[in-house]
């Protein structure tokens, strides 16, 4: 007869292994590399559209093709990095009227749950928070490809696209009827940890 505690070690053991096995792969946004990007776009007065991105963010996300309903995603965006082209008005985008930089120097976005949908694609929903303000936002998903890259490591990708009205997130600037609402497509490239 074993021993109980061989036993109780034995099974400890099988569980952990057999626990890690079904574990999701860590991956790291390559923002390093810039193979991950944060784009904006709204529209000016109703006649056009104005483009932007933000340069600096960090990011993670975990994924597992057995269990994708189990992904999570975090990314930080430092807000003073908007970048839109134009130096001055980026300036006005700093400021209080918009991204108010000086006392919200971050935003970021944090999952609660991912639907998974057809070839990898879904619906994200997570909490943003943006200028102090915490509300939820849903992001669809769209799975770009997977695999092996030229350095010896594994990738992940996928883009995402969401819409969110700028005043539920205290920014009242009113930039005409049409360009209440931002609308944002997020690529990221992860590299597995």
């Amino acid at each position: 007869m074993k021993s109980p505690t061989l036993t109780t070690s034995l099974l400890i053991a099988g569980l952990t292994l057999g626990s890690a096995s079904v574990m999701a792969d860590d991956y790291v946004l390559d923002t390093k590399g810039a193979h991950a990007f944060i784009q904006f776009r709204v529209q000016h007065l109703g006649y056009s559209w104005l483009y932007g991105r933000f340069n600096d963010f960090s990011g993670k996300f975990n994924y597992d093709e057995k269990q994708p309903e189990k992904a999570s995603v975090e990314v930080t965006i430092k807000t003073s990095s908007v970048d839109s082209n134009h130096a001055e008005r980026d300036k006005h985008l700093r400021d209080d009227d918009f991204l108010h930089v000086d006392k919200y120097p971050e935003a970021k976005f944090v999952s609660t749950s991912f639907t998974p949908g057809k070839d990898g694609a879904g619906k994200l929903k997570g909490n943003l928070t943006l200028r102090g303000v915490t509300r939820p936002l849903e992001i669809d998903v769209e799975f770009i490809g997977a695999g092996a890259d030229p350095w010896g490591g594994y990738r992940r990708g996928f883009e995402g696209t969401t819409r969110f009205t700028m005043a539920d997130f205290g920014i009242v600037k009113n930039l005409g009827p049409k360009s209440k609402d931002v609308e944002m497509i997020l690529s990221v490239e992860g590299i597995k940890q």
